[in-house]
Formats: structure tokens, sequence, C-alpha cells
């Protein structure tokens, strides 16, 4: 075995993206997708992406033959044998995952490390199956690999100290940010993040701002790169919505990760966002953007909602023990991009001002959704 040559399967935008970052890194790669059109575009893809850095000075014309060398292709899971480990991006369903890493463990050698790339699912439950099942793990990249820095690792309760050891030291051999989470449902990024899509779809649903407006009060008061709307019709709302339940059901049924009819009926109707050419917003050719209302105090108080509803969030997370108060900060800034920490943002509002706004809420509404976290009242109770 050799744990210089990783292996890939899942020629898709993640899995190819996840072979490029490793290729860069010096490892011999190899990328097996059953799906022999797959594997072509991942091929040309890389050529077109290293002609590029070439041209930009980023890369030498030896460099990048040197690295469209160490990766090969190939259709058959047996080309995994003797890498030291194999990430899976396929599919998200468990029970396509129970039979590929079935298989995977027949191939490869009993040192070999078996990672998924799951952005949803249990790490425990995918590597149940495995007969040694100390050699699982999550390495979950985020989209594009090669240029998002944030990666999470996620032991499961069966995973070995030395392959979380090992994993975290590669990934951050591979100049990636690598961040420790818990095996629970969405890990921190999916987790914390849920109140930006949900809160805001709350909110339009009460009737109190329209879609450009709640996207105008989180960039233009909140400094966020892209408003919710925006995010969710780039994400799409198939992907969004599907991660939405999957968070929800793992929670058991728990309020504050309720999904939203309104993104339900979206969905339903094909509206996906960007690549459906309409979302929550009309991308055709000609049709304008609509305007937001800009009103700086309801836009204020919209922020101050969701913001409050995030940091609760993160709160959670760290009581919980789902990762470092660093971690979930470091998950936050370079995972999906959020201007400042949550936990920097609730000292910059102040701690108080973030409970009143959630103890208001749950007064308002009365609902579990706005349950303030213990931690977060224990910390305005000490001062």
């Amino acid at each position: 075995m050799n744990r210089s040559k990783i292996g890939v399967l899942g020629a898709g935008t993640m899995g190819a993206g996840i072979a490029q970052v490793a290729a860069t890194a010096g490892h011999r790669v190899v990328l097996v997708d059953s799906n022999e059109n797959t594997l072509e575009k991942a091929r040309s893809d890389y050529e077109k992406i290293f002609n590029r850095l070439v041209e930009k000075n980023k890369m030498t014309n030896e460099e990048m033959k040197e690295t469209l060398n160490k990766i090969s292709y190939s259709k058959s899971i047996e080309s995994f044998s003797n890498c030291g480990l194999v990430i899976e991006a396929i599919i998200e369903k468990l029970e396509i995952k129970h039979q590929v890493f079935r298989e995977l463990e027949s191939v490869v050698s009993e040192e070999c490390i078996l990672a998924s790339n799951t952005s949803s699912l249990s790490i425990a439950s995918i590597g149940s199956v495995l007969k040694k099942s100390d050699r699982i793990i999550g390495i979950h990249f985020f989209n594009p690999a090669p240029l998002m820095p944030l990666v999470e690792i996620i032991p499961s309760v069966q995973t070995s100290p030395e392959v979380l050891q090992y994993s975290k030291s590669l990934i951050d051999s591979w100049g990636k940010l690598g961040v420790i989470a818990k095996d629970t449902p969405g890990f921190i990024v999916n987790r914390v993040a849920r109140p930006f899509y949900g809160e805001a779809l709350r909110i339009y649903e009460e009737g109190i701002a329209d879609f450009a407006t709640i996207d105008w009060a989180m960039t233009e008061i909140g400094g966020f790169k892209m408003g919710p709307f925006t995010l969710m019709d780039y994400i799409g709302n198939d992907i969004n919505y599907a991660v939405t339940e999957s968070v929800f059901s793992s929670f058991y049924y728990d309020p504050r990760f309720k999904p939203s009819f309104t993104q339900k009926r979206h969905f339903e109707a094909g509206f996906l966002g960007r690549k459906s050419g309409r979302g929550y917003f009309n991308y055709s050719e000609g049709v304008e953007l609509p305007s937001p209302k800009k009103d700086f105090e309801k836009g204020r108080l919209i922020f101050e909602r969701i913001i409050s509803m995030l940091i609760n969030e993160a709160f959670d997370a760290l009581f919980m023990n789902v990762a470092s108060k660093e971690d979930i900060e470091i998950a936050m800034t370079k995972g999906v991009n959020y201007p400042k920490g949550l936990f920097e943002w609730a000292d910059e509002l102040g701690l108080e001002k973030v409970l009143s706004v959630l103890s208001g809420l749950f007064e308002e509404y009365g609902e579990d959704r706005y349950r303030p976290n213990p931690l977060l009242k224990r910390m305005v109770r000490g001062n």
C-alpha cells in the first residue's frame, strides 16, 4: 500500500475538484467513475484549468505536464488496490454508499483509509458496513474544492485516533484549513448556516419583506457577499432544500430546522435558481431583477433577527461539543464566506442584545425554533 497514492471515487464536480487538489499537492491520483463521458469531461477540464494557470504565471509548463501526468483515470474500483486513502464523492444516498464501501473494502489493503465527502449523512452509518470500521472518516470539501480553503474532518464513533490524526495532517499539508467536527447532522457549516436560509424564508412568508429587500438587508446592513435568496438560487433550490430536509429529519424533527413551504413549492415548480433560469428571481434574458425597498429601520430588524438566529446556532454547536469555538469561526468565515465569525459578531452586537432579540421572538411565537441556547443565557447571566 502506498500512502502517497490517493483514490477518488466519482469524477463529477466535487470528485474532480478533490483529485485536482491532491495532484497539485504532489500525489499520484486515481480518479474512478463508471461513466466514460464524466471521466473524459474531467480530463478535458483539467487541461483547460491548468492551461489558464500557466497563462496567469501561476504554474510553469513543466509543472502542468507533471500534475496532469499524476492523474490516472479508470472505470474500475479495482484500480484503488494500492491506494493509501480513497475519498468517495458520489450521490448522497446511503444505500448506494453502503454498496460502494463494501466493494472498496474488498479491493483496498487493511491500512487504507476510506473517506466520504458527504455533506449531511452519518459517517458512523456509512462505516457500519465495513469489517474494519475504524478506518472510516468524513472529509468534506466545499465547492469548488480547488478554491475553497475549508475542509470539515469528521471522525465517527468507530474512527481510530490515528486515522483522524493522519487525515487532519494530510488535509493541512494540502494547504487547506481542516476543522474537526462531531458526527452530527450537517456537521458545522450545514448545521450553523440553516437559519440564514430558514429565517429569511420565514420573514418572507410572514409578509414582512420580499426576496429582494431581505437580500438587501443582509448585504447592505450585514455585509454578506450574497443575500439568502440570491445564494439559494446560486446553490440550487433542489440541493438546499434536500440538505434542509436531511438536517431536519436527522435532528428528530427539531423545529429549529423546519423546512419552508415556499422553498418546497419553488423546488416542485422546477424553479431551482440560476441553473434553471428561474428561482426566487427570474434570470431570463432581458428580465430586470426586482429592486429592494430600502427602509433602513426595517432592514436593521431583518438583519438582527437572522443574525441572532445564526449566533444562537453557533452557540448551540459549541454547547453540544460539535466543534471548538475556533473551528466554528473558521468554518463559517472560510466555508460560507461570512464577513466575520459568529462569536465575534455576538461580541460586537452584545450578548444581551442577541438574547433579547431571541427571547422576544420566543415569547411572541411560542415556538421552540426561537429558544435561546443555555450557553448564551449563562454567559449573559455571568456577564
